[in-house]
């Protein structure tokens, strides 16, 4: 017999079916799960369809992320944030994960969920008050950063998680600008490897600063930004304010890379030229 999409014979066999289901057992979750990550290698990285199956990926596994987060519930931080930077794990452990290698989801992803909350309280206690709007802004910084990377195979730009948030730039590079207010590195620590300096940190305090020597403060330096061409201050905040390099920011403005070191020399002149007048 045949029966043509949409017939109500149809929908009520099919409706039924599911009803018995969800009462008589749990849905297996692993099972769909596997299904839907074999679908998703088979997908190219630029199908709307990949962007479904991994938005389905990460609710369907939400749960784990829960699961994890109850163990830090006695720490005093909202379990909605806790949540939230599980959430960060569970999305690095989708895009990693090979279905392949015979190991199950939640085993693999576990580490990465708990790993990430944990590095949240080891590094995100915050030295100075930092407004609430800006925490959790940087916590949604941080995701869609990650979500844009793997959709994009690069680092995205600030116009672009602008875009992806509903924010303006200004308030990505504040976002951004946040990480300056963690917990201060202890000062028998290394400096960063690609900064290029021996010793301590302790050693190196006093150190001028080659960029921007004298400003203590970023508020000294807003009305002396604002007074800057558009895209001299866009260069300035793509710089120190994104981490962006020259390179980068030729890129995203324009630009050669000569262009943007000359632009760069002569606008901090500027700045430093404004900041000695205002003392």
């Amino acid at each position: 017999m045949s029966v043509q999409v949409g017939s109500p014979k149809v929908l009520r066999s099919d409706a039924a079916a599911p009803h018995d289901a969800l009462h008589g057992e749990a849905i297996d979750t692993r099972t769909l799960s596997r299904s839907l990550f074999l679908r998703l290698a088979e997908l190219p990285m630029d199908s709307p369809e990949r962007t479904y199956v991994r938005d389905t990926l990460i609710e369907l596994n939400l749960p784990l992320v829960r699961y994890a987060a109850a163990r830090f519930r006695s720490r005093n931080e909202p379990m909605e944030d806790i949540v939230q930077v599980g959430t960060i794990g569970l999305i690095k452990a989708i895009d990693r994960f090979d279905c392949e290698r015979g190991v199950e989801f939640p085993t693999f992803a576990m580490p990465t969920i708990v790993g990430e909350v944990k590095r949240f309280f080891r590094d995100t206690s915050w030295s100075v008050r930092v407004p609430r709007r800006l925490q959790e802004l940087r916590l949604a910084l941080t995701k869609a950063s990650d979500e844009l990377a793997q959709r994009l195979d690069r680092s995205p730009t600030v116009a672009e998680l602008a875009v992806c948030l509903g924010v303006s730039e200004e308030d990505v590079v504040d976002g951004l600008a946040v990480g300056n207010a963690y917990t201060a590195s202890s000062l028998d620590s290394p400096p960063p490897e690609d900064d290029g300096g021996e010793g301590t940190l302790a050693d190196r305090l006093g150190y001028e600063d080659s960029a921007l020597e004298g400003v203590e403060y970023r508020e000294s330096l807003k009305p002396l930004l604002a007074q800057l061409p558009p895209r001299e201050r866009q260069i300035i905040m793509l710089r120190f304010f994104a981490n962006m390099t020259q390179s980068q920011i030729g890129d995203e403005v324009g630009i050669s890379q000569m262009h943007v070191s000359r632009l760069l020399t002569r606008t901090l002149a500027q700045l430093r030229e404004g900041l000695t007048a205002e003392a």
